[in-house]
């Protein structure tokens, strides 16, 4: 199995994280749109590598309040997975899953909100992961999801501490799904080790 270096990733191994970006997104919409018993538009979502410094810039800026949903990775990949949603666009979501209902005006989530937020979580989360493991054919086993809602920079440190000394880069999938008016912006957050992501590539062929 060829080691790694992120850093050095080719065009050719980059263009298959990004397509692995692409049906992840597309699975998370489908089950975000049978969910709401409703249509999801999704719009071709933004797929980069970047630094941990860079990607509370991207969502807003380290003091952005943000909604995550964190899980650990292990079996034939290990590492951490987020999914973060700015509290706007978390607002919206789960409007749009209790059919309207929410407190439009209200700074903090009521409990059935974050019950509902912690619902669609974990379903977009295990979408990805699913799409994931079909795809390598690999095993993945993830943790129990935790939701924390905090400021951006805070919630992008735990990873950034975990695995830093492994990698300081993620994959970043950014994809906007919702209707004119509940536009939703998910930022989609892979953060496998070196020897996870060369599993992935060699499952793939490459």
């Amino acid at each position: 199995m060829a080691e790694v270096k992120i850093e050095q990733m080719d065009n050719m191994q980059f263009d298959v994280l990004r397509e692995i970006g692409n049906i992840g997104a597309g699975n998370a919409t489908t089950a975000l749109s049978q969910m709401l018993s409703a249509k999801v538009d999704m719009k071709v979502p933004k797929i980069e590598l970047l630094e941990f410094q860079e990607l509370a810039e991207l969502i807003g800026g380290a003091e952005n309040i943000v909604v995550g949903i964190l899980l650990t990775l292990q079996d034939d990949i290990d590492g951490m997975m987020m999914f973060l949603l700015e509290k706007t666009s978390a607002k919206n979501i789960v409007r749009m899953l209790m059919g309207g209902y929410g407190e439009n005006g209200a700074e903090e989530f009521s409990e059935m909100e974050l019950s509902a937020m912690q619902e669609i979580g974990n379903i977009i989360a295990g979408a990805y992961l699913s799409s994931l493991s079909t795809l390598t054919n690999l095993t993945i086993t993830s943790s129990v999801p935790y939701m924390a809602i905090d400021m951006a920079g805070a919630i992008l440190s735990v990873p950034a501490i975990e695995f830093g000394k492994i990698s300081d880069k993620a994959l970043l999938i950014q994809t906007e799904f919702g209707d004119e008016g509940t536009e939703v912006n998910g930022y989609f957050i892979l953060i496998p080790t070196l020897e996870s992501y060369s599993r992935i590539l060699t499952s793939l062929g490459l």
